[in-house]
């Protein structure tokens, strides 16, 4: 494993565990298959983890791995406040204390504003006491580093940066994202700032990974350095010196030892100008065929009228990629198979999705689209035809 530095000089492993897509079995986190899969990590190296308030059972989960394998003292934990469930100060104190119950911890060492999205937003947060808040955490040891999670535009990022005196941030980053959210020059700001900078989403919730169209593939497969796409994609962004830390969420053990042998042999500065040539390539082939630059991170929902917006768009993305027939069938089964109708055609056009969208997608308009092209007469007469089943 390689490590760089934090603010302060503690070394921090270039590859770091998500901890929001652990394996589940019927809906519950597999601890057993986790607490394997995050000791390899650690075996390996990787020392930074990162979860958050609102991951379902993902703080509890860690807790009770990190408590009962004593590895507290060997490993730091990021976590999140979702500032957009606070009105008053004691609120922030009671989640606190919740992240603490959950974590089994007496401390949290990357504490950060979950999806911070404006200064205006930060200035509100200042006027419940979030200063008062941080400083008086900081000071006791509860907290030994601030930052912010962030999906946006450069403009606002770099606004954002210079609102407070952060510790860390953490971004979207990956080849497809060099020039939107924070971007490339928002990377760079926060490096000239000494501000480390933690990535996620470095395959874009896998699909830099699954469903590449062929054209993309191509590309990798011309190219002498025989990498899986997700090993390019890793290499691509190790290869950047202000790159501190990059997050997977992995959730098999293939990936834990893949991901691993990765982040040991990267190294900075080794792609040159045919690697670059071949992912401007990759992008555009993957540009070609995408309908919806969702990532899937979910912050649209839940939807008032239960609609599974990132499934609706994903089964849409794939009908483009990979034909009607792939397209459909994956809507099916998750949209109309289920035991309440996800399908698109339930939306009603309020617009709460789009208010909480860190990709600024259109979604009324693009759901319409997808239930245009995946919602048709054969889709509605195999919904009702499951509607029916319901009834005996």
């Amino acid at each position: 494993m390689q490590y760089r530095k934090d603010k302060y000089g503690n070394d921090i492993s270039v590859l770091g565990f998500g901890c929001m897509r652990f394996q589940r079995t019927a809906g519950a986190i597999d601890l057993e298959e986790t607490e394997r899969q995050i000791l390899a990590a650690i075996e390996g190296g990787v020392n930074y983890f990162d979860t958050a308030y609102i991951y379902p059972g993902s703080e509890a989960a860690i807790g009770t791995i990190f408590d009962r394998n004593n590895l507290r003292e060997k490993i730091y934990i990021a976590t999140k406040l979702p500032h957009y469930l606070i009105k008053t100060r004691e609120k922030m104190e009671r989640l606190f204390q919740e992240h603490l119950a959950r974590l089994k911890t007496d401390y949290i060492d990357y504490y950060l504003m979950h999806m911070l999205t404006d200064v205006q937003t930060w200035e509100r947060l200042k006027k419940l006491g979030i200063l008062e808040f941080l400083e008086e955490k900081k000071r006791s040891g509860a907290i030994r580093q601030i930052g912010f999670s962030y999906h946006g535009n450069s403009d606002m990022f770099c606004k954002l940066l210079d609102a407070y005196d952060w510790d860390f941030c953490q971004i979207q980053y990956n080849y497809m994202d060099e020039h939107s959210q924070a971007g490339r020059r928002g990377l760079q700001y926060a490096y000239e700032k000494g501000i480390p900078v933690i990535i996620m989403e470095p395959l874009r919730g896998g699909k830099l990974v699954n469903r590449l169209p062929q054209a993309a593939v191509e590309e990798f497969e011309k190219h002498p350095l025989q990498y899986t796409p997700a090993q390019w994609a890793f290499r691509w962004l190790w290869n950047q010196k202000e790159v501190t830390c990059v997050l997977s969420g992995m959730n098999t053990m293939e990936m834990v030892q893949d991901n691993l042998q990765t982040a040991s042999s990267a190294r900075v500065g080794e792609m040159g100008a045919r690697e670059e040539t071949m992912l401007r390539n990759v992008v555009a082939a993957i540009n070609a065929k995408m309908k919806v630059g969702c990532t899937g991170c979910g912050y649209c929902m839940p939807c008032p009228k239960g609609v599974d917006i990132p499934g609706t768009f994903a089964a849409y993305n794939r009908l483009a990629a990979e034909g009607w027939f792939a397209g459909v069938k994956e809507h099916f089964m998750c949209s109309a198979a289920r035991k309440d109708s996800t399908a698109a055609y339930n939306c009603i056009g309020c617009g709460k999705c789009e208010s909480h969208c860190p990709q600024q997608i259109q979604i009324r308009q693009e759901l319409k689209n997808a239930s245009k092209a995946l919602e048709g007469p054969i889709y509605r007469i195999a919904r009702k035809g499951v509607e029916i089943l319901k009834l005996y």
